[in-house]
């Protein structure tokens, strides 16, 4: 039998995105053309190919996305502070966008009338897959197999792969897994015992964060150098993206660094409960705050600030295309080049210490704070500054 043109399916090779490869054969009776974005997850390319294979398909796309995320994608975002709701430093969030752009390229070469994603009816992530999909390619149909099957639930997904002799995987327990995502940012884990908030999240769940309980006993003391808002050292030593947050990852996560238990709120206005390991995003995050407190203006400093919760929150609502996202990067990144030089740091049992800040920058000043009498601050001005300030203080 002919087939009825071509689908791109976002397929990482597990559960959900297997079944939907079944799904879309049996459903749609086209070609389908699985594309896994490599942005630095637990991959097996081989079980990958093979869980495609298995399921008669030829065309099966694996792209290393890696430098990319980190300094197109996680970079910007770290030099914004984003935080959602206070808490969420946006690992999921900020590699939809990227996956969404490269599937809509992959569909457009291959002349396919539709891509698919494996995103639950529920879900964030549905909204931020397609937000990017309109984007780049808005001729092109959406298949959102959750949104319009008969399955309906976790459960029925099981039956389903039994039926069809898809792998079944287990977790450490030997029961079904729970929903997890991973990239080089962070990992999250959702479902199952994680959807009661009144239950404590179990020490099995945590894939890449060690128990600050059981962290070293010895502190770990590591060095970044930024150079124009973004790192580029780690110990003296020059390092890809890539590279650079492996190397983060492993010592932060070792020292217990980076866990977060979530109750966030969707953009669909469902609560969710969410466990979110980020132990490189946090480290950084910390280190980038510090360079810029002896690099930057107070004004730049606090208008960045403003700005961060519109900012982070159109991140997680998957308008990183967006021209009100790219307006206030531009806000953020207009005084950059000034954010240069070097932060020591010291990780012990989940706590981060700052060491030391040094920069050529002479936005910090140790003879206009110092204690010693000076002559570079005339206090003399201080009186003036107030008496202004308390006209202010019952006007408008």
């Amino acid at each position: 039998m002919k087939k009825k043109g071509k689908i791109v399916l976002a397929y990482s090779g597990g559960l959900d995105t297997s079944i939907i490869l079944r799904w879309l054969q049996e459903n749609y009776k086209s070609e389908v053309i699985t594309y896994t974005a490599d942005i630095g997850q637990k991959i097996n390319k081989k079980k990958i190919i093979n869980s495609a294979k298995k399921l008669g398909i030829k065309k099966i796309i694996i792209e290393n996305l890696k430098d990319i995320f980190i300094k197109d994608y996680v970079y910007p975002m770290i030099r914004g502070h984003a935080l959602y709701e206070g808490t969420y430093l946006l690992g999921t969030s900020i590699a939809r966008p990227l996956i969404a752009k490269r599937q809509i390229a992959i569909a457009k070469k291959f002349k396919a009338f539709a891509v698919s994603h494996g995103s639950t009816g529920k879900g964030n992530d549905q909204i931020r897959f397609e937000l990017g999909y309109h984007y780049f390619g808005p001729k092109i149909k959406v298949i959102a197999p959750w949104r319009i099957w008969k399955l309906q639930s976790r459960s029925d997904l099981i039956i389903y792969a039994k039926k069809h002799k898809i792998q079944i995987p287990k977790d450490k327990k030997g029961a079904p897994p729970f929903s997890v995502d991973d990239n080089l940012f962070h990992t999250s884990t959702e479902g199952k015992i994680l959807e009661d908030p009144k239950k404590t999240t179990p020490e099995y769940i945590f894939q890449r964060t060690t128990s600050p309980e059981k962290a070293p006993n010895k502190p770990s003391y590591i060095a970044i150098g930024f150079k124009n808002g973004d790192p580029i050292f780690i110990n003296n030593k020059k390092l890809s993206p890539a590279k650079l947050f492996q190397k983060l990852n492993i010592v932060a996560g070792k020292n217990g660094i980076g866990r977060v238990d979530l109750v966030e709120n969707r953009f669909l206005g469902i609560k969710s409960r969410g466990i979110y390991e980020t132990p490189g995003g946090t480290l950084l995050a910390v280190a980038h705050r510090a360079i810029e407190s002896v690099t930057l203006d107070k004004k730049t400093m606090h208008q960045k600030d403003e700005v961060m919760p519109k900012y982070a929150e159109l991140i997680y609502n998957g308008f990183w295309f967006s021209k009100a996202r790219i307006k206030l990067q531009k806000i953020i990144d207009k005084n950059k080049k000034k954010v240069s030089g070097k932060i020591k740091l010291k990780l012990y049992k989940g706590n981060i210490t700052i060491q030391s800040r040094i920069s050529s920058s002479k936005a910090y000043s140790m003879k206009k704070v110092s204690f010693e009498e000076n002559k570079s601050f005339n206090k003399k001005n201080v009186e003036k500054f107030i008496s202004f300030h308390k006209r202010k203080i019952n006007s408008n």
